[in-house]
């Protein structure tokens, strides 16, 4: 793959960076895009919408928890579709952990089309601003891709199949979040990160 910079990769996320070493593993296919920092107003643009996918594992959500998270979905189907796709942990019912991560990955792969833009949270990920990630979301529609998808994984993380088909990986902080947790705080930074593309006043 050709290295593209594009216009707006200095104020965030490029997902043209090409791979060069094996030294990327935050990355999955790509080198380090994240080398600079912008304010939100000049990464205002017109972008390529694609559609999110919010892949989860895990048991079923709280009440209160799927309140919040019906209320984000609903806030950004202004701005794009969102499938919420909930794989269940253990699928399996095993009490050995590498069966229960293999069993949990094979059912997250079934949810991942060829041409999905696969974002994998992880606590081992790269940390990221808001504003990356908006740039992440604005230049992944460039890229050829049909979809986005953001995958949470289970109690004990994400299998290998899934680790080796993401394109990117992040974590929304360097304390190890709930699932449930974390999929609040991704879905109010998806949320932010639309608001920022759009210029919008939520993002200061």
């Amino acid at each position: 793959m050709v290295a593209f910079v594009s216009t707006n990769s200095i104020a965030g996320f490029s997902p043209y960076a090409a791979k060069t070493d094996s030294s990327s593993a935050h990355f999955g296919r790509f080198n380090d895009p994240f080398p600079g920092e912008a304010n939100s107003k000049s990464l205002a643009r017109s972008v390529r919408v694609l559609p999110f996918k919010l892949l989860t594992v895990g048991k079923n959500r709280s009440t209160g928890v799927q309140m919040v998270v019906q209320e984000y979905v609903e806030k950004l189907r202004r701005y794009c579709s969102v499938e919420d796709i909930q794989v269940r942990s253990n699928p399996k019912k095993t009490g050995d952990v590498k069966a229960q991560i293999k069993g949990e990955d094979i059912k997250a792969m079934q949810h991942i089309m060829p041409k999905d833009w696969v974002v994998l949270l992880d606590e081992n990920g790269k940390d990221i601003t808001s504003e990356q990630l908006a740039n992440l979301i604005g230049d992944t529609g460039t890229t050829g891709a049909s979809a986005i998808v953001f995958c949470i994984g289970g109690p004990y993380g994400h299998g290998q199949q899934l680790r080796m088909r993401a394109d990117v990986t992040i974590r929304l902080s360097s304390m190890v979040l709930n699932h449930q947790i974390a999929l609040i705080v991704l879905i109010e930074q998806l949320y932010r990160a639309w608001t920022i593309l759009k210029g919008q006043k939520y993002h200061h």
